[in-house]
């Protein structure tokens, strides 16, 4: 962070505020997110294979991540509340266990709105309780997934434009 840039968040005096978007114009906006859990290959296999003792964890996990959106600027207390015009959840089977690491899910969010403030939040926050809900619906059977890391892959409009994560 520069010496100039300050948090948009913290007034002068430091205290938490709300940023007044309010003479800002309307832009279109989009973020893409990817999340991952992490899990034993047994576990995966019962996602897959629609054999969970809860039901269709894929199923579930985006329900509950579109809501997650949705629902949002009630769960962080500084976002806007937003008139999303898009959220798409998409969640892949993952093994990277022949290079030596995990398997599990890799979860896609990504959301769009046509506002006055941006939407990373909505679709980091769809992303999180995606992961959380298939750690729900399968942790009967293995505690010790791993949620993480849960990143911006890239946010587009608004003042600052095109933003994307390096490889």
């Amino acid at each position: 962070m520069t010496e100039t840039a300050r948090l948009s968040h913290v007034d002068a005096q430091g205290r938490a505020s709300m940023v007044d978007v309010g003479a800002k114009p309307k832009t279109d906006r989009t973020a893409l997110v990817e999340g991952f859990i992490f899990m034993e290959r047994e576990t995966l296999d019962m996602i897959v294979d629609g054999t969970a003792p809860k039901g269709d964890v894929l199923a579930v996990a985006r329900v509950a991540g579109i809501m997650a959106a949705k629902k949002t600027s009630e769960l962080i207390p500084l976002c806007h509340q937003l008139n999303l015009t898009h959220v798409g959840i998409q969640m892949e089977p993952v093994d990277y266990t022949a290079e030596g690491g995990r398997c599990g899910i890799r979860v896609q969010t990504s959301c769009a709105v046509n506002d006055k403030t941006g939407i990373e939040m909505e679709a980091l926050t769809a992303a999180s309780v995606t992961c959380l809900t298939i750690y729900d619906m399968c942790k009967a059977v293995d505690r010790g997934m791993e949620i993480g890391p849960i990143r911006l892959l890239r946010k587009e409009g608004g003042k600052t434009g095109l933003w994307t994560r390096e490889a």
